[in-house]
């Protein structure tokens, strides 16, 4: 999460540009800039590739539904506004995608909300890199982005990550051992990320909030236990975080 901020500030202190161009080089990372309204404003060359078009002008102003096949322009939507209408990021999330010449591999997501001066959410800045595994020859990969995304939507539950694993057909351990190859994290630290990404937007979004309120929306039953962890993730305590946002001085800006 600290690499998207730490891009997000280049691009109001460098240029978009120069971003765009450093991630030229990637061949195996697609990068992107959206508005609030999901139009592609910067893009990469090999985004360009991925979208099955010659130049990056090709899609520059347009959206995904533009680009893809329509069931995957909607889920790419959908994530999109979650980032930009929650302040939510999304963070190593597995998902399957279509190339050009119609076969399907697997991409891992990020995606960041972008800060105006103001504070509010005026876009989003991503990658997508491409695992380079076609979902023919790793059918597990769909049970484990299906574990994952139970994940990243039901984290204020009490998920039994056991019960998941067995509702997948698979071991425990050998959810491990894929959650580990594909997003180099357990399921349990992936559960404590989600859980803590939400604390930090809710906070930013109710400075004032109560930490028994905050706790509850975000799965947590032990408020210490959440504090250490929170002060971990961000470098600061919930309060503390809390008092940043009121002084304005949280979030980062385009």
């Amino acid at each position: 999460m600290m690499i998207e901020r730490n891009v997000a500030r280049a691009l109001e202190t460098i240029g978009v540009e120069a971003v765009e161009s450093l991630f030229d080089a990637l061949n195996d990372i697609a990068f992107f800039v959206k508005d609030r309204e999901g139009r592609y404003l910067s893009i990469n060359r090999t985004m360009v590739w991925r979208c099955g078009v010659q130049h990056k002008r090709d899609v520059i102003g347009k959206t995904a539904l533009d680009l893809f096949p329509r069931a995957l322009a909607e889920a790419y939507l959908a994530q999109d506004r979650m980032v930009i209408d929650k302040g939510l990021s999304i963070d190593k999330q597995l998902e399957l995608h279509i190339y050009p010449w119609r076969s399907r591999g697997w991409c891992l997501t990020k995606k960041t909300p972008l800060y105006g001066k103001d504070g509010e959410v005026v876009g989003l800045i991503g990658t997508s890199q491409d695992l380079g595994a076609l979902d023919e020859l790793n059918p597990a990969y769909g049970k484990i982005a299906q574990i994952a995304r139970i994940i990243s939507e039901k984290y204020q539950e009490n998920i039994s990550l056991k019960g998941l694993a067995e509702d997948a057909g698979l071991s425990l351990s050998r959810v491990e051992r894929l959650f580990q190859k594909v997003f180099h994290q357990s399921p349990r630290q992936l559960l404590l990320q989600c859980r803590l990404s939400a604390a930090q937007a809710l906070i930013e979004q109710h400075p004032h909030m109560k930490i028994a309120e905050l706790i509850n929306e975000c799965g947590y039953t032990d408020h210490s236990a959440f504090s250490r962890q929170f002060k971990a993730y961000t470098g600061m305590s919930p309060t503390e975080y809390g008092l940043r946002v009121r002084k304005g001085t949280h979030g980062y800006n385009t």
